[in-house]
């Protein structure tokens, strides 16, 4: 599949393959299958580069060792069927692990974050009240995407439907809001439909893919407003190189550098730290497409330790791998 005749996508010290290498799922052929997927969305990359997919429409979580050419089903049912029981998940958007293994989903359209312990046929609802979607602290409205403190079991909850983030410490019946007021809109205290979360422990912040508003925020914890990371102030959407087109995803890595799935655009934007204008280093600006080169509605990124991307390359219903030289 690869061929080396490319231009490489390069930045200061890092730049990626942009030849992508599928190494979940079948391209184009969506199914309940193994070695299939349907509709992927978040993704999670352990330290032995086991991969993590959460399979929105087979309403299943499978784990992809590295190099295999099936997936197990780690949480949901392996045959695809959702529902709403303790061994279900219904439309899952988002995959987490602590450092026990143990693993945590959002099962967005059961209104709940799931926590199945590490080998468990049945997992237990640590966020949300199954089916009931609200706004009280106890409650979650179409919750997409979830970022895990490794050591204590804390979960930030990005509750998209009621324009939040939610903090649920280990153990907790109901979380607090640390980011957003609930009401949607393009001021610095609120959000637009947050969906891709990140905490940056260096800074102690979450950086939020503000996904209505067009744009990538940090919001410090404790405080009351965001900054501005890529994209528009005022919410306007666009492709050129510091604007972003519904982003669906955010990661960052050690150095500060912010990797956004810039949805819409069909591409993965690279910012370096502490600037505002933005490289492609996967995909290409506003053509969708099944080849190596191309990408179809990216919803979800993650990074190994080598700083490889992977892509929820959902529409066509694969995971692509793009090698960092």
């Amino acid at each position: 599949m690869e061929h080396y005749f490319c231009v490489v996508v390069s930045t200061p010290l890092l730049r990626w393959n942009p030849l992508g290498i599928t190494i979940a799922g079948t391209v184009g052929i969506p199914g309940a299958t193994a070695n299939q997927l349907n509709t992927p969305v978040g993704l999670f990359v352990d330290p032995f580069n086991t991969l993590y997919v959460a399979d929105w429409l087979n309403h299943r979580v499978q784990a992809w060792r590295m190099g295999a050419s099936n997936g197990s089903t780690v949480a949901g049912r392996a045959n695809g069927t959702g529902g709403m029981s303790l061994s279900e998940l219904q439309n899952p958007g988002d995959v987490a692990l602590d450092s026990n293994n143990n693993i945590y989903v959002t099962d967005v359209s059961n209104q709940r974050v799931q926590f199945w312990t590490n080998g468990a046929s049945s997992g237990i609802t640590v966020a949300g009240i199954t089916g009931s979607a609200g706004f009280a602290n106890n409650q979650l409205n179409m919750a997409y995407s979830l970022t895990v403190d490794p050591n204590s079991g804390a979960v930030y909850i990005s509750d998209t439907g009621n324009n939040r983030v939610m903090f649920y410490p280990s153990g907790a019946s109901s979380g607090t809001i640390v980011a957003g007021n609930g009401t949607a809109g393009y001021g610095t205290t609120q959000l637009q439909s947050p969906l891709g979360l990140h905490f940056d422990s260096f800074t102690n912040s979450l950086v939020i893919a503000n996904y209505a508003a067009n744009n990538v925020v940090r919001w410090l914890l404790g405080a009351s407003n965001w900054t501005l990371i890529a994209g528009d102030i005022n919410g306007g959407k666009g492709n050129n190189s510091t604007l972003l087109n519904f982003p669906f995803d955010v990661t960052v890595d050690p150095m500060g550098n912010v990797y956004v799935a810039d949805t819409f655009n069909n591409r993965i934007q690279f910012f370096l730290a502490d600037h505002t204008n933005g490289t492609t280093i996967a995909g290409i600006t506003g053509i969708s497409g099944s080849n190596s080169t191309l990408l179809n509605v990216p919803l979800s990124i993650a990074l190994d330790s080598q700083l490889n991307l992977y892509v929820s390359d959902s529409y066509n219903h694969r995971i692509q791998k793009f090698l960092r030289y």
